[in-house]
């Protein structure tokens, strides 16, 4: 062998050495860190990138047998909710003031023209269907609170300006007819022959009239009631012998307005009663009248000593 063939051989030698120490320092390094290649296919890596094993897959054709085991490793952490920002309130918004009632001008206990007139002009528009009587008492406050109701008037029973103007504005001036009660709401019977000679007040209990009689003319008509059961008015002729104004019953202490005694302590008078109830009820043995302009007007005729005639046609 010559010497240039066994330098080569060495050389070769040399080579193939140092590849297989390097060979191995790598195969010690991979055992170590405990990737070897032969421990893992690359097709078995890329389908565990790629899918869940079947073990992570659950059945779907048995049913859980019970709550999941916690994972081995925690959550990941979630980002905290964002509170959403408070909505700024609403301001309110504004409302019309309540309208309130003005200064009464007439309420209930009043008398006189002014509420006979209130009483007529409801009638004419169907919100009063009672007498009309001058008084001012349940019956004309129902009315009135009707009326306000329908109209959108601060509801109080009570009369206002508003409330007049309003009825003002829907009705007429009344006629004596309306303000009067002519004709009555009771029909007259016939008159007793002792009631067409002279003044008389001819009071019939059959149709509960009183009519002021002068020497056979009928002047004036009006309701009338009468006593009950225990305190009849007595029938009769008589004559009045005593006339009081302002008259207060010392017996029952209630008030006997325009009184014309005529038998005892009976006698012939407005009673506010009367005026707001009807004949849902009696007296005590008078006479009572609702109309207070009537009775009041024939308080200022009847003289003492004319006749008062009580009877049944």
């Amino acid at each position: 062998m010559s010497p240039r063939t066994a330098l080569r051989r060495s050389a070769i030698v040399a080579v193939i050495a140092a590849l297989l120490c390097g060979l191995a320092y790598g195969v010690g390094w991979a055992a170590q860190e405990g990737n070897l290649p032969w421990q893992q296919r690359p097709a078995d890596s890329a389908a565990n990138d790629s899918a869940p094993s079947a073990t992570d897959r659950p059945d779907s054709h048995r049913p859980e047998e019970g709550p999941s085991q916690p994972a081995d490793e925690p959550d990941e952490p979630t980002e905290p909710e964002q509170e959403k920002p408070e909505q700024p309130e609403q301001p309110e918004q504004p409302t019309e003031p309540a309208l309130q009632p003005g200064p009464t001008l007439l309420a209930p206990g009043d008398e006189g023209a002014d509420v006979r007139d209130l009483q007529a002009r409801l009638a004419q528009i169907d919100w009063f269907d009672a007498d009309v009587t001058g008084y001012y008492g349940d019956v004309t406050a129902e009315a009135v609170r009707g009326f306000q109701a329908k109209r959108e008037i601060p509801v109080t029973g009570e009369v206002d300006q508003r409330t007049l103007d309003r009825l003002y504005a829907m009705t007429t001036k009344p006629t004596q007819a309306e303000l009067t009660n002519q004709p009555t709401t009771n029909t007259p019977g016939a008159l007793d022959p002792r009631c067409e000679v002279g003044r008389v007040l001819c009071i019939d209990k059959t149709s509960r009239t009183l009519r002021w009689v002068v020497d056979g003319k009928v002047v004036k008509t009006m309701d009338v009631r009468f006593g009950g059961e225990y305190t009849p008015t007595r029938e009769g002729e008589f004559s009045v012998f005593q006339k009081s104004r302002d008259h207060v019953s010392s017996l029952y202490d209630t008030s006997m307005p325009f009184a014309m005694f005529f038998s005892g302590g009976q006698a012939v008078h407005y009673s506010p009663d009367f005026a707001a109830n009807g004949y849902n009820g009696a007296s005590h043995g008078c006479a009572n009248i609702r109309d207070y302009d009537g009775i009041a007007w024939l308080y200022d005729q009847v003289q003492i000593g004319d006749r008062v005639i009580v009877y049944w046609s």
